[in-house]
């Protein structure tokens, strides 16, 4: 695809402050129809990345552009045309459902059956129908960030900046959240979230992984898995931290991560390397229920990737 038709154009993009590079020469693009969903640990640059392009503060150098509009010198510009939900949203507790969807369609000028409209039609997708004269504050947790979403969409953006929507959300709430953000893809919205949670990266078109305000890969979550050098032996057992901290200075371990009730290996070839792997859990005296070769997923690459790369010092650490 050609840049020209991307709704996002991020180019040289950085961001410091005092001694601390948040931002860090950053470049991608992001297309109509798309999501691209950020991941990386805290400090990698994700927060201050979606800030810049939503016009809440200025790079130091670089340029961004949001739906035709440049974000430095027109913050203003791609008002209508985009929309930024924060992790703290700004709903009102002490106002309605309805209320609270009312105040944001004021802000962009919406006609009452303009609003009525889009609100019922949002209302529904997201299970928030039968709730609209309820207190923002007496939603559950789940419930309040859907509504966010539905206030921050209720005038019909092209572009739409999520920074870690779901983030502390229960399975259901987070199953409808994407639900609401998939529908909108269909109509050519673009998308561009952040998220700690790497079962919903699995859900993007294309995901970029974040270290230290750079990008360190961006691509299809399927091609991304396929860049993960070496194998991953997976061992399940009741005691999984235990193994991770025993094999760690193994030769033959490259990194490792812990998943669950299992931990995943990195070698070099995980069908060549099983054998050996056994016989050192066996005269380490480690218990498992069992240990196979399994494919890398994008946390193992992402893991992966972060143990490879330059310390650094603290000042170049990135938020």
């Amino acid at each position: 695809m050609n840049s020209s038709d991307a709704a996002i154009v991020v180019s040289e993009l950085s961001k410091s402050f005092a001694a601390v590079r948040a931002v860090a020469g950053l470049s991608f693009d992001v297309y109509p129809g798309e999501i691209l969903g950020l991941v990386g640990p805290d400090g990698a640059g994700k927060t201050t990345t979606l800030r810049i392009l939503a016009g809440v503060m200025a790079p130091d150098s670089g340029s961004a552009q949001v739906a035709g509009h440049d974000i430095a010198r027109d913050p203003e510009g791609a008002k209508h045309d985009l929309s930024y939900m924060p992790q703290r949203f700004g709903l009102y507790d002490d106002l309605t459902v309805d209320e609270n969807i009312g105040f944001y369609a004021d802000i962009f000028g919406m006609s009452r059956k303009a609003r009525e409209q889009r609100a019922t039609d949002l209302l529904a997708a997201a299970g928030l129908a039968q709730f609209r004269r309820r207190l923002a504050g007496n939603l559950s947790g789940g419930m309040k960030q859907k509504l966010g979403l539905v206030c921050a969409l209720i005038h019909t953006p092209r572009v739409i900046l999520l920074d870690e929507p779901t983030n502390g959300v229960d399975p259901i709430s987070r199953r409808d959240f994407w639900a609401i953000l998939y529908s909108l893809v269909a109509e050519g919205v673009c998308i561009l979230t952040s998220t700690s949670y790497l079962d919903e990266a699995e859900r993007c078109h294309r995901v970029g992984l974040l270290y230290r305000g750079r990008m360190l890969f961006c691509d299809r979550p399927e091609e991304l898995k396929k860049r993960f050098r070496g194998g991953v032996l997976e061992i399940r057992s009741a005691d999984p931290a235990r193994i991770r901290e025993s094999l760690a200075k193994a030769p033959v371990i490259r990194g490792s991560l812990l998943v669950g009730d299992h931990v995943h290996l990195y070698v070099d070839d995980a069908n060549a390397r099983l054998a050996g792997v056994l016989a050192l859990l066996d005269e380490a005296g480690l218990s498992y229920d069992s240990i196979e070769p399994v494919a890398a997923s994008i946390e193992d690459l992402f893991v992966s990737a972060v143990e490879g790369q330059p310390a650094g010092s603290s000042q170049e650490r990135s938020r």
